[in-house]
């Protein structure tokens, strides 16, 4: 069969809009983000961001209607409310268009993994490339404004070595050993993105209009809070630094510039990405104490989840994904 006769697979169909769904989210927060940046570097990358994510979103239009799926609703000018009071400092939005960058790396080579139609694949490719050439700027931006926090650094052995003893897999009594570089990579990884995850749920729930959502991130910003000082003690008592909070880069507004069903679906999405990167700390980690912080993560999240999908639904918030044919109600209506 020639490529351009081949039909999008169902996966290549999920993922195209996965990709628009999400990124419609983070573009109505980018959009409200560089109306308030007063400084010239940060507005241009956040600039860079809003074009380049349009167009990306009109690939996707495209790709959908050519296929005869109706394009996701996804999030429009509607959640955005102009010439509200500034939420956020300058520094926090940079902060936020990295992590976001982070997700968006994560999401496309995910997606371009299970293309296999040409077009999409090269799609992706340049979703990838747009997305790494992002990281680079808002990684340059946060150092040359010292506000980048790196992570840990460890001295050299003299020479490589084997694990000799049970204890290294010990790490709740004392007998243990200190922390793992491979280990440290997803405990700072997951202390970035519940750190931002805990300090979007306090700006969110001071300028969320219903009690029912205010209360959800409430209870989001105190999970995120318990899995921080959880790692953070991981971190600390192994005479380790863990990265610096965000909540003073939130400002004392009450006046909402986003819909409730933007904010919701935004925390609930965090949450949801965050359990692919602390199933990735689970497989990694070699130590029980590790092994019982993860564990009990990923509960508290898919607790965290479970709320928020009843919200969603109850309110008519949450989207349809395109479904498989149910054949036997097909059978049904002849």
């Amino acid at each position: 069969m020639e490529k351009e006769n081949l039909k999008l697979t169902s996966s290549e169909i999920g993922s195209l809009w996965g990709e628009y769904v999400n990124g419609t989210a983070v573009d109505i927060v980018n959009r409200y983000m560089v109306s308030i940046i007063e400084d010239e570097q940060i507005k241009a990358v956040f600039e860079d961001a809003i074009k380049t994510f349009e167009k990306q979103k009109q690939q996707i239009v495209t790709f959908m209607k050519n296929e005869g799926f109706p394009v996701p609703i996804g999030f429009t000018e509607s959640d955005l409310f102009k010439g509200k009071q500034r939420l956020f400092t300058d520094i926090f939005c940079l902060n936020y268009l990295h992590i976001m960058t982070l997700h968006g790396l994560l999401g496309h080579t995910t997606s371009l993994g299970v293309s296999v139609r040409e077009d999409l694949r090269y799609f992706y490719d340049s979703c990838d490339n747009d997305g790494k050439r992002m990281y680079h700027q808002t990684i340059d931006l946060l150092l040359a404004k010292g506000s980048f926090q790196r992570d840990p650094l460890f001295y050299p052995a003299k020479n490589p070595e084997y694990v000799s003893s049970q204890d290294f897999k010990d790490g709740i009594f004392g007998k243990g050993r200190m922390l793992a570089a491979t280990e440290i990579i997803s405990i700072s990884f997951n202390l970035k993105k519940s750190i931002m995850a805990k300090t979007l749920s306090i700006a969110f729930s001071q300028v969320a209009q219903t009690k029912e959502v205010r209360k959800f991130l409430m209870d989001s910003e105190k999970t995120a809070d318990g899995q921080i000082k959880s790692f953070t003690k991981i971190m600390q008592t192994d005479n380790l630094p863990a990265p610096k909070s965000l909540e003073t880069e939130v400002t004392t507004s009450t006046d909402s510039p986003f819909s409730d069903k933007l904010m919701l679906y935004h925390i609930g999405f965090l949450f949801q990405a965050a359990q692919a990167y602390h199933g990735a700390g689970l497989a990694s980690a070699m130590r029980t104490d590790l092994v019982a912080t993860y564990e009990s993560t990923i509960l508290q999240n898919l607790m965290v989840t479970k709320k928020w999908f009843n919200i969603m639904v109850q309110n008519k918030w949450l989207e349809q994904p395109p479904l498989a044919p149910n054949r036997k109600e097909i059978a049904k209506e002849k």
